[in-house]
């Protein structure tokens, strides 16, 4: 089959969506499918049988791209549409795969071409937008009204997450195929076992472990608060953060001082993913304190299969996949948070048997196999 792939983001980065893209062309690939893919000048370059990467021109201010909805996106959003516009046009596509806004464009290119589209959805556009810029809200309805047409009109939509489903299913979509991410510990190759950075040198324990990027819907000030709220009830800890771009971790530095915890917290940086076994064993609790979005985070599907005790905010983002069963789910208040921080320190042995049967729930539903499938 021949596809055209719409991928409205840095490629390669190791995060969230661009990840889901690579499995995504990975298993294309390996189906022997021919992809042209466009997407943004920014990202790590990366090679498959059958795909074509079309990267649009570096743009003057145009760099550190963030994830969600910015002005710098829009504007690179404008050159991918020109040249998915151009190779619509001239290579006879039988479908063009859109993730997330480019499903706008793909909705031109089967007006003007009659190419049917597949609606890769990793999120609600019109809820990270409202969520992002409050003055937003007024608009909230033409907005939805926007998304119901291009899920509407899809030959498919792929959500992936029950919560994406549900929004999707009022518009009556042809055809819905829920595809869950997949625990990335089965999926990269690990690499040789690196020496450790000085940051990490004689942490004390327990150590959480936090591992994404630290815009703030993922809820870094909540961890913060709570980790401080702990400290000062006397429990000796530590917190590792591995993740983020240099100025957010600059902010979270600083506040991180202000506060008081000192050398309890210790920021990491960006760490790469076939290296994340190693933070895994060194830790003794996963931590996701994600306060806004409605897909889940991609870090969960390795949180599960890592055998380590999971702690998350109680709210729709984590609870269509965790459960009490298999994790601990706090409120998203500092009170809240570091009651179950206190929870799995008095109760190691509870926090070993959620593990467990995380594990084996990672093993038997979100692995490569079964997305792949």
């Amino acid at each position: 089959m021949k596809i055209l792939l719409l991928a409205p983001h840095p490629f390669y980065q190791e995060r969230g969506t661009p990840i889901a893209v690579d499995l995504l062309l990975t298993v294309l690939s390996r189906r022997g499918d021919q992809v042209d893919v466009v997407t943004f000048h920014e990202g790590a370059e990366k090679t498959y049988p059958g795909v074509t990467l079309h990267r649009i021109p570096r743009l003057p201010g145009m760099r550190g791209i963030r994830p969600g909805f910015s002005f710098k996106k829009l504007v690179c959003d404008v050159f991918v549409l020109a040249k998915a516009l151009h190779l619509a046009a001239h290579g006879h596509y039988q479908v063009v795969h859109a993730v997330e806004e480019s499903v706008f464009m793909a909705m031109l290119i089967r007006l003007c071409l009659r190419t049917p589209y597949v609606f890769d959805m990793d999120s609600s556009l019109p809820q990270q937008m409202t969520e992002k810029f409050r003055a937003l809200a007024a608009f909230s309805p033409i907005l939805k009204w926007f998304e119901g047409r291009a899920i509407r009109h899809a030959l498919a939509v792929v959500p992936v997450c029950d919560a994406l489903a549900d929004i999707a299913r009022p518009y009556a979509p042809r055809k819905l195929c829920l595809l869950r991410d997949v625990s990335l510990l089965a999926t990269t190759p690990p690499t040789a076992a690196g020496e450790l950075p000085p940051a990490l040198s004689a942490i004390p324990h327990p150590c959480f472990l936090y591992i994404g990027n630290l815009e703030r819907y993922q809820g870094l000030d909540l961890l913060l608060a709570s980790f401080a709220l702990l400290l000062k009830s006397g429990v000796q800890a530590a917190l590792v953060i591995a993740g983020g771009k240099e100025t957010n971790i600059r902010h979270y530095q600083e506040k991180a001082g202000i506060v008081g915890l000192g050398k309890n917290v210790r920021f990491l940086g960006p760490w790469p993913i076939d290296r994340m076994a190693e933070l895994f064993a060194m830790a003794d609790v996963l931590v996701s304190p994600r306060i806004q979005g409605n897909n889940t985070p991609m870090k969960i599907y390795s949180y599960l299969q890592s055998g380590k005790p999971i702690l998350a905010t109680d709210l729709p983002t984590h609870t269509q996949v965790l459960s009490p069963d298999i994790a601990v789910l706090a409120s998203p208040t500092p009170e809240g948070f570091v009651a179950g921080m206190r929870r799995l320190i008095e109760h190691p042995d509870q926090g070993r048997e959620l593990a467990r049967r995380a594990k084996a729930l990672a093993d038997e539903q979100y692995s490569f196999a079964v997305f792949e499938r």
